[in-house]
């Protein structure tokens, strides 16, 4: 980043924080779930226009034209501009009910803000706020604030409609050359950023099982063929691929959320059915997870009498980072005035990210901030219901981004 610039970025973000920590509580205090978020993106696209900033809108839906997600644009200030940085908010939120008791607290029952995307969206705002207030951007950027990351790939759907790929498909200006994206993080400490380069989230693929058997009366098990014995044992052999599948050195994690079968005491049902999620880290991990999962469950309903039809339903894929963009990431965390600490991350969470499809786009990195402080330990946790995003790193968050766009 020029060194120019860097003064006015404190002055500028400290200005900011007020009004953008009030459109954090506006929009917390208003959740939508994925695929509904009209009011949030008119909020953005309302502090857009405000800024002088152009953008378009309807794109992250289910279907191509459709969604609420928002592609905005500001050029650089410069003759020979350099790559065109892309930046990413997620906007939905979780169907759960708060139990948090504040002014701002969700109006929606059944609705709240439990993973921080109010947080997210606030900050990029801040950004956008921010950059349209320096004489100097040696970079164009483009802001993508997207819907439907709790489960619905909004992420793959805003990639699909082009927003990556400048004015050549449906998006602005020069294809993005890079991109950044930030998560709020409760186990880590307000003024950490925290990264790595290769895996940091986990692919999220889930599979949906039944067992077909014969149904009988349960003093009779010799004239039914029971549908609960087989998915026993189909759940025991599916650990297998963990231990004896996986090489030692990598992760898989094989978990069966949900058994239902039967509704009486003596009756061996004709069917049970499985739910649950597979993760891994890596790409050829999960191609040959997914080929041994399928294998077991089908074998092993047939060896018990049973037959099986599997549903395999592809989650997001691994959020692999650039390494040039991790290393990026960590050196401007050292830079920048309100990071305290960059604290490498030395596991990979088994949890996922639809980031992930930016990064098989263009070199990206996706990163930490902390949330927890003195006093709010342990910090509530992400999707439960005394989740709060911290209003003290919001700055932060604006200074990494800002940052990380004028690199």
């Amino acid at each position: 980043m020029p060194n120019t610039i860097a003064p006015q970025l404190s002055s500028l973000i400290q200005d900011a924080h007020d009004e953008i920590t009030a459109i954090r509580h506006d929009l917390h205090a208003h959740p939508e779930i994925l695929f509904t978020e009209e009011r949030t993106s008119r909020v953005v696209q309302e502090e857009l226009a405000r800024l002088g900033i152009t953008f378009k809108t309807n794109m992250g839906g289910r279907e191509p034209g459709t969604g609420f997600g928002v592609v905005a644009h500001i050029p650089a200030t410069v003759d020979a501009p350099g790559d065109c940085i892309g930046l990413r908010a997620d906007m939905d939120a979780l169907p759960i009910e708060e139990a948090n008791d504040m002014a701002y607290k969700s109006t929606k029952p059944g609705s709240m803000h439990a993973c921080g995307h109010d947080g997210h969206t606030a900050i990029l705002l801040g950004v956008a706020r921010v950059l349209m207030q320096l004489e100097q951007r040696p970079n164009p950027v483009t802001l993508v604030f997207q819907p439907a990351e709790e489960g619905g790939g909004g992420g793959d759907k805003m990639c699909r409609d082009g927003a990556l790929d400048g004015d050549e498909a449906n998006g602005f200006g020069p294809p993005v050359a890079r991109m950044y994206g930030l998560h709020g993080w409760p186990d880590l400490p307000v003024g950490t950023v925290a990264t790595k380069p290769g895996a940091l989230l986990a692919a999220t693929d889930t599979f949906d099982i039944s067992i077909e058997g014969v149904q009988g009366h349960a003093a009779y098990p010799h004239l039914c063929v029971d549908p609960v014995v087989a998915a026993s044992h189909i759940i025991t052999m599916a650990q297998s691929i963990v231990s004896r599948t996986t090489r030692p050195t990598d992760s898989v994690v094989v978990t069966f959320g949900s058994v239902h079968a039967g509704s009486a005491y003596n009756v061996i049902p004709e069917q049970c059915t499985l739910k649950g999620t597979v993760r891994t880290l890596d790409m050829d991990t999960r191609a040959k997870t997914k080929a041994r999962f399928l294998e077991l469950v089908e074998q092993g309903a047939k060896a018990m009498g049973c037959q099986a039809q599997i549903q395999w339903n592809d989650g997001y894929p691994v959020t692999l980072n650039d390494p040039n963009e991790a290393a990026r990431v960590a050196q401007t965390a050292t830079e920048s005035v309100l990071v305290t600490d960059f604290q490498p991350v030395q596991e990979p969470s088994m949890g996922g990210e639809d980031f992930s499809y930016y990064a098989l786009k263009v070199p990206a990195c996706f990163y930490l901030i902390g949330l927890s402080e003195p006093g709010r330990d342990p910090y509530p946790g992400l999707h439960t219901p005394n989740f709060d995003f911290n209003d003290k790193v919001i700055p932060l968050g604006i200074e990494m981004m800002c940052r990380l766009a004028l690199s």
